[in-house]
C-alpha cells in the first residue's frame, strides 16, 4: 500500500474522474507545473486503496530520479508488464509523461490491456494533445488542471471570504504549495520567480532549444503587462522593433505557441458577433496564475483592472467555459463563456462610478441582440436594481461561483 502525503481534497477535478475511474479510457491531467497535478493522482490512489487496500498500484514520477531508467516507450511499457500482477485490475499511474520519448506509443500498447486503468500527468499542451490525441482517439479523456480557485484558496489557507482575503489571492495566486509558506511578499514571490524559471527553461527554452532567450524574456514581461489587451504576431513585432529588439512576427508567434503550450499563457481568440466568426487574427492573453505574473512583473495599482479581468478569465476555465472575447461593429465584450450549448456574456469593470464607465459597459451587453444572460463584474457591485435587465455582481461573489 502506497503511503501518501496529507492531502487536501479538490472534489471538482475528482468528480469528474470518478465516472471514467477503472474504465478502458485513459486519464490525462494536463496543465502548468506545481498546479496540482500530481497530488491529484495521489487523491485517486486513496479513493482506489479505500475500496481495496491490497489493490495493486504502480506509479511512476519522471521527477524522481529512482525512475531514470525510464527513457522511452518500450522502458515504459517493460516496466509496468513486469510490475503489474496477473488476473486483476492494476492502476497506473504516470507523473509529467511528457518526459518520456515516444511515450504514446507505449499509452496505445497498454490501453489494449483491460486489467489496467491508466491515469498520467503532463506539463506540455502541444506534445500531449498531438501525440495521445493523433493515435489514441476516442480512448483517452483529458482534464486541464488550474491553480487554486478563490474559494479553493481560502480552504487550503484556511481564510474567510473578506476583501483582505481576496487582495491575497489576486496578488499570489492559487498554486497549492503556498499553504506552506507565510503570504509575505519577499517569500512567496521569490518562490513564485523559481517556479517560473522551471517553466520558462525545462518546458520552454530546453524543449525547443531556443537560443533567442533574451527575447523570450522580453515577450513574457511585455504579456505581463499587456494583459486583456488586443494583440496580433504582427503587433508585437512592431512593439518590440521599436524598442530596439528585432524579431520576425513568424518567430514571435512560434514562442507565443511555446508559451501557450506551456500552460504560462491561455490566448483567447476574437469573434466577430455580426459575421459569426473567429478572426483569424487578433487576440487577447491571460496568465494562468496571477501570482507568477506579479512576480514577474509586479503588483501595480494602475494593474488593478488587468488583474481582475484574468481572475474572471481563470475562473470561467475553472468552471469549465470556453471562451472567447466578442467584437460587435466597435464594440467590445469582454468574453462571451459557451458551456453544454449554453451562452453568458461578462464586461469587466474596476469601478461602476463615473457615468460613461456605466454606459460603456452596460451598453455593449444592451447591443447585444439575443435572449442569453448578461452580466457586469465590478470590484464593488451595484446592491440593488439590475440596470436595464443585466445583472452586476462583484467580483468577491462572482469567484465564489462554483
Amino acid at each position: 500500500m502506497i503511503q501518501m502525503p496529507q492531502i487536501i481534497e479538490r472534489a471538482t477535478y475528482i468528480h469528474k474522474i470518478i465516472p471514467f475511474m477503472e474504465q478502458s479510457i485513459i486519464k490525462v491531467f494536463t496543465g502548468q507545473r506545481r498546479v496540482g497535478k500530481s497530488y491529484l493522482l495521489f487523491q485517486i490512489i486513496q479513493l482506489i486503496q479505500k475500496k481495496n487496500k491490497n489493490a495493486s498500484v504502480i506509479y511512476i514520477n519522471k521527477e524522481d530520479l529512482t525512475f531514470s531508467n525510464i527513457k522511452n516507450a518500450l522502458d515504459l511499457n517493460e516496466y509496468i508488464q513486469n510490475k503489474k500482477k496477473e488476473n486483476q485490475k492494476n492502476y497506473i499511474f504516470i507523473d509529467e509523461i511528457q518526459e518520456i520519448e515516444n511515450f504514446s506509443d507505449a499509452l496505445r500498447s497498454l490501453a489494449l490491456d483491460a486489467d489496467l486503468d491508466i491515469y498520467c500527468t503532463g506539463s506540455n499542451a502541444n506534445l500531449l494533445s498531438r501525440d495521445i490525441a493523433g493515435q489514441l482517439s476516442g480512448r483517452f479523456i483529458e482534464i486541464e488542471v488550474h491553480s487554486l480557485s478563490y474559494t479553493e484558496f481560502l480552504d487550503f489557507h484556511r481564510l474567510e471570504s473578506n476583501t483582505e482575503s481576496l487582495s491575497k489571492f489576486l496578488k499570489y495566486g492559487g498554486l497549492p504549495y503556498l499553504k506552506h509558506l507565510k503570504l509575505e511578499d519577499e517569500i512567496v514571490f521569490e518562490y513564485l520567480k523559481n517556479i517560473y524559471a522551471t517553466i520558462v527553461y525545462r518546458d520552454i527554452i530546453n524543449r525547443y532549444e531556443i537560443r533567442n532567450t533574451p527575447f523570450l524574456e522580453k515577450l513574457v514581461q511585455f504579456l505581463a503587462g499587456n494583459i486583456g489587451s488586443l494583440f496580433s504576431s504582427k503587433k508585437i513585432s512592431d512593439f518590440l522593433k521599436s524598442q530596439q529588439v528585432k524579431i520576425s512576427t513568424n518567430q514571435v508567434q512560434s514562442y507565443v505557441e511555446y508559451l501557450v503550450n506551456a500552460f504560462l499563457i491561455c490566448k483567447v481568440p476574437r469573434y466577430d458577433m455580426i459575421g459569426k466568426r473567429v478572426f483569424e487574427f487578433g487576440e487577447k492573453y491571460y496568465f494562468e496564475n496571477l501570482g507568477i505574473r506579479n512576480g514577474i512583473h509586479g503588483y501595480r495599482i494602475e494593474d488593478r483592472g488587468k488583474i481582475m479581468e484574468n481572475a474572471v478569465f481563470n475562473h470561467l476555465k475553472f468552471l469549465g467555459y470556453d471562451i472567447l472575447v466578442g467584437k460587435q461593429d466597435q464594440r467590445e465584450i469582454d468574453f462571451i463563456a459557451q458551456k453544454n450549448g449554453e451562452t453568458h456574456y461578462f464586461q469587466v469593470a474596476l469601478s461602476l462610478v463615473e457615468p460613461q464607465t456605466i454606459e460603456r459597459e452596460f451598453g455593449n451587453l444592451l447591443k447585444i441582440q439575443d435572449n442569453y444572460p448578461k452580466t457586469v463584474i465590478a470590484w464593488e457591485a451595484f446592491d440593488g436594481n439590475t440596470h436595464k435587465g443585466i445583472q452586476t455582481i462583484s467580483l468577491e461573489m462572482f469567484l465564489r461561483r462554483e
